[in-house]
């Protein structure tokens, strides 16, 4: 009988012997394995990554420079069967640390003998390519313990006689000169640069500016000639709408007369219908009856009239009687009348301008009396004057024009009358 014995993949299980004492030896990582009791042996082999630190102190140089170097190697143990074989044969029953020393021995005896070839200048310059050049030294001789080397890199490089910061400080100044050249150009080309940009800023803002005023006016422009269509149209669409509403106005108000047309019509038809039935009533209730009574009426008027025809003829006949008395005595009256108007007419024509004169002077009582009629409703005139004369005087100033104001009006003139030129002829 025997057990079955399984191992993670960062660990090796090496199963040897067997029976009829064969020497076969089975290597498993990361499986298992049946191994027999008594006659099987079981062993195990790390195969993690192992990190060695490596010292050198004190080496000198191809130039003679002592140096301290401190470099960092990441190995582990290889997976292909024939080198994890040999590695088996080189460190089964060793712990890890057992390892790490065999290793550290052979990757610092390459260390020192690779230092001795190369200047300090190529080893702390280039520590990539020093490096390299260790690991690809070291990894046969490694490899043939079945050994990997993952990575080696160079940690530390220093020395205790001040070669590499006098090396520092040449490079320093060399760096520092080189800087302030490099500053003072970057600072000219800067200033170069800077008016430039500055020119073509300005270029830039002044084409972009005469830009902006040439959009600017070319928007005003535009503007102006959308807010004159914009104007045009809605003078155009006000117009239309009002156009429309007086339209449906129209509309409306034709729809309105035919209704009242319709609706006079149904009036009139009613009120036609009600003429009928008041004509019918009428005729029933009051027109057969006034006809009835009409004709009774008739047949006395008739006889009234009869009447009324006689005496009528016999007034007529005493008017006529009358009228021919009372015409007879106005033609006497007429007569009379127009004879005395001859005669008075020609007794004018015989005296003339003194018939005249007469006649005004017997109508100016008249005359005064109507154009005074107002006064009569005064009850008192008060005449303001501070003297007496002058009261005097305005009334004799109307006596002398009341001559003139005749003539004026009848066109006779009463300056020619002996008495009346003296009175007015006095006042003057």
């Amino acid at each position: 009988m025997g057990n079955c014995h399984t191992v993670g993949p960062n660990e090796a299980l090496v199963v040897s012997g067997g029976c009829c004492g064969s020497d076969y030896k089975q290597y498993v990582f990361g499986g298992w394995a049946w191994a027999w009791w008594c006659i099987s042996d079981t062993q195990r082999l790390s195969l993690e990554v192992m990190t060695i630190l490596c010292r050198c102190e004190n080496i000198e140089t191809s130039e003679g420079v002592p140096l301290f170097v401190t470099g960092v190697a990441q190995v582990k143990i290889m997976t292909e069967k024939e080198l994890l074989a040999v590695a088996c044969e080189q460190f089964l029953g060793k712990n890890v640390q057992d390892i790490k020393n065999v290793v550290l021995q052979t990757l610092e005896g390459h260390l020192r003998s690779i230092l001795g070839t190369l200047t300090v200048e190529q080893i702390y310059q280039d520590r990539d390519q020093f490096a390299k050049l260790v690991r690809e030294v070291a990894a046969p001789d490694v490899g043939r313990m079945g050994i990997e080397i993952l990575s080696f890199t160079i940690k530390d490089v220093y020395d205790k006689v001040d070669y590499l910061s006098s090396l520092g400080k040449t490079q320093t100044a060399v760096v520092q000169r080189d800087a302030d050249i490099g500053v003072a150009e970057a600072e000219r080309d800067a200033g170069i640069r800077e008016a430039e940009c500055k020119k073509e800023m300005l270029d830039v803002k002044f084409m972009a500016d005469t830009k902006i005023a040439d959009s600017k006016r070319a928007f005003e422009l535009q503007k102006s000639a959308f807010s004159e269509e914009v104007n045009v149209k809605t003078a155009e669409a006000q117009l239309a709408y009002e156009l429309q509403g007086a339209r449906e106005q129209q509309k409306i108000r034709q729809e309105e007369i035919e209704i009242e047309v319709v609706q006079r019509k149904k009036q009139i038809a009613v009120e036609a219908q009600e003429i009928l039935r008041t004509d019918k009533e009428l005729i029933a209730t009051v027109r057969r009856p006034a006809e009835a009574e009409a004709h009774r009426i008739q047949q006395i008027a008739e006889g009234e009239k009869v009447k009324q025809v006689l005496l009528a003829q016999a007034e007529a006949e005493k008017i006529r009687k009358i009228g021919e008395a009372e015409a007879a005595v106005i033609e006497a009256m007429g007569k009379a009348e127009a004879e005395r108007m001859k005669l008075k007419a020609e007794a004018y024509q015989k005296y003339g301008d003194a018939a005249k004169m007469a006649l005004v002077l017997e109508a100016l009582p008249q005359i005064a009396a109507k154009i005074a009629a107002p006064l009569t409703k005064v009850d008192e005139i008060v005449v303001l004057s501070g003297d007496n004369s002058k009261v005097t005087s305005e009334v004799n100033r109307l006596l002398a024009e009341l001559p003139a104001s005749v003539h004026a009006l009848t066109g006779v003139d009463l300056s020619k009358i002996p008495l009346i030129k003296n009175v007015t002829g006095a006042q003057v």
